[in-house]
């Protein structure tokens, strides 16, 4: 049940990233928190990652909803925590898995800041209580 699950991960990746590599790279995130994949009600990106075939059949394999966000979005969030110059180079953004986290749960606090496995970046935020 969607409802019950207080995390959303915001995922950044190379292009061509496998699906086991994203898989990799959720897990080892989750395990530093001690959260089950389980608590995962979505995944977010940026819209423009929305079609590669890694993050998409990663979603589907475990039936979370990828949700995405544009440019315009993600700039208009305050700060990134982790700002990446190569991101802002060549997306004209600061980042995408932060900021990307925090859309996908309005209201909510970014739990896991940005950890990058193997071309994969991943964060994490947790939705406001009343909102589980």
């Amino acid at each position: 049940m969607q409802s019950l699950k207080p995390l959303t991960l915001g995922i950044g990746c190379r292009r061509f990233a496998s699906a086991e590599q994203i898989g990799a790279a959720v897990h080892a995130a989750l395990f530093a928190l001690g959260k089950p994949l389980d608590d995962v009600r979505a995944v977010a990106t940026l819209d423009a990652k929305a079609r590669e075939p890694g993050l998409a059949a990663f979603c589907a394999r475990h039936g979370l909803p990828l949700l995405t966000f544009t440019r315009e979005q993600i700039a208009a969030l305050p700060a990134t925590l982790t700002p990446s110059p190569a991101v802002r180079e060549h997306l004209g953004i600061d980042g995408v898995c932060e900021p990307c986290a925090l859309l996908a749960a309005p209201g909510g606090r970014l739990i896991a800041a940005k950890t990058v496995r193997d071309g994969v970046t991943v964060a994490i935020a947790s939705l406001p209580r009343d909102a589980e």
